[in-house]
C-alpha cells in the first residue's frame, strides 16, 4: 500500500523532536526503526512504561539520537516532564487485546481514554505542533470495550482542536485494520498452531481488514504531512476471511470451531454509512473530516470525491476480498 509522498514526508520531519507513546511496541519499533533510517529527525523519544522492553530496545538501537523515557499515560505529570520541547506526538499506547479489556475495563479505561486526555491536556500545555493519535476499525460501531474506548479516544482527541485554539497543537487520526504479524494477530496464532497440527477457528464467515507494519508506519507520516485538525485518515485495506487465511498458513491442517470470543465482531467497519458524508477519497485513502470547523486551518473545499450516499467501508465487501493465492502473497510480506 503506498499512502506516502516522501518528499513531503521529510520536509515535513526534518528537525523535529518526535516522541512515541507506546514506543517500545510493535508500530513503535517500526516507526523508530524509519526515522533512524530517514535520519531527519532531531530526535525520538521512545515513552513506554515496560522497563524491560526499553532496555531490549536500547541494546538493538543504540543510537544516541533515542531518548529511552519509562513512564505510563495515565500519569499527567510524567507526560508533563516527557513533553518538553517536543514537536510532534504518535500516540500508539493501548490497552488492545478485546478479552483482556472485557475482563479489565477498568484498566482499559485508564489507559484508552484517560490516557488519551491526559495526552491532549499535556501536549497542549506544552506547545506540541502535532498529536496523531492511532485508532482501529473496531472503534466504528463498538460491540466491545476496547473499540468503545478507542471511540471515545477519537472523539476526544478530534474535539481538542478546539480546546487549543487558533494556531495551537493540532490532533488527528488514523485508523485501519488489523496489522499483520503484530502482538495478538491471529497469523503468529495460527503459525504456533501449525506444529501441533490442529488450528482453531471462532466462526467460519469471520472477514478481517489487514495492513502490514511498514503500511502503517507509511499512514501515520501521511497523516502527519496532510493533516489540518481533525481528520481521521483510513487506508483502502484489502480484506480475507478467516478460513482462507487459515489455508494459506496451513494447508490440509485439521481446524476446529470454538465460537466467537467475547466481544468479537464477524466483520469489520473502518467507515460507517454514518460517517460517509463527512468522508472524502483521495484516491490511496480515506478522510473523515471533522463534524465541525476548530479553527481557520480546516479547508472549506475538500479534497478528493465524496462517497456514495450510504457507503459502507465494511471487511465482508467482495471487491476487497483475497483469494487463496493473493493471501499467500500477503503473508509471504510476514516474517
Amino acid at each position: 500500500m503506498n499512502v506516502a509522498n516522501d518528499t513531503n514526508q521529510a520536509r515535513t520531519l526534518e528537525g523535529k523532536t518526535i516522541l512515541i507513546t507506546g514506543g517500545t511496541g510493535s508500530f513503535g519499533r517500526a516507526f523508530t526503526r524509519d526515522l533512524l533510517d530517514e535520519g531527519k529527525a532531531k530526535k525520538i523519544i521512545v515513552f513506554s512504561r515496560d522497563e524491560q522492553k526499553h532496555y531490549q530496545m536500547s541494546q538493538e538501537f543504540n543510537d544516541p539520537r533515542i531518548r529511552f523515557f519509562v513512564g505510563d499515560i495515565r500519569d499527567k505529570k510524567r507526560l508533563q516532564t516527557a513533553f518538553r520541547d517536543v514537536d510532534i506526538v504518535v500516540h500508539s499506547a493501548a490497552m488492545k487485546h478485546v478479552p483482556i479489556c472485557e475482563y479489565n475495563p477498568m484498566e482499559a479505561i485508564q489507559t484508552n481514554v484517560d490516557g488519551a486526555r491526559n495526552i491532549i491536556e499535556a501536549a497542549i500545555e506544552a506547545g506540541v505542533e502535532q498529536v496523531l493519535g492511532l485508532s482501529t476499525d473496531k472503534a466504528v460501531a463498538p460491540v466491545n470495550l476496547y473499540g468503545a474506548s478507542k471511540l471515545c479516544m477519537e472523539k476526544l482527541l478530534i474535539a481538542a482542536n478546539a480546546y487549543s485554539g487558533k494556531g495551537g497543537t493540532r490532533f488527528a487520526l488514523v485508523r485501519y485494520g488489523n496489522v499483520m504479524g503484530s502482538a495478538g494477530s491471529v497469523i503468529p496464532l495460527f503459525r504456533r498452531q501449525l506444529e501441533s497440527g490442529r488450528l482453531t477457528i471462532t466462526d467460519e464467515r469471520m472477514t478481517r481488514f489487514w495492513i502490514d507494519m511498514p503500511g502503517a508506519v507509511q499512514l501515520v507520516r501521511r497523516g502527519l504531512e496532510c493533516m489540518y485538525g481533525g481528520e481521521i485518515f483510513i487506508p483502502k485495506l484489502p480484506t480475507s476471511d478467516i478460513t482462507t487465511l487459515a489455508e494459506a498458513i496451513a494447508p490440509n491442517v485439521p481446524r476446529e470451531t470454538i465460537g466467537i470470543r467475547p466481544g468479537e465482531k464477524l466483520h469489520e467497519t473502518l467507515v460507517s454509512a454514518d460517517e460517509c458524508a463527512r468522508t472524502r477519497d483521495l484516491g490511496d485513502l480515506l478522510v473523515i473530516w471533522p463534524e465541525f470547523s476548530f479553527h481557520d486551518g480546516i479547508p472549506q473545499s475538500k479534497d478528493g470525491t465524496a462517497l456514495p450516499p450510504g457507503f459502507i467501508y465494511r471487511s465482508d465487501r467482495p471487491e476487497l476480498r483475497l483469494d487463496l493465492e493473493a493471501t499467500r502473497a500477503m503473508l509471504k510480506e510476514v516474517a
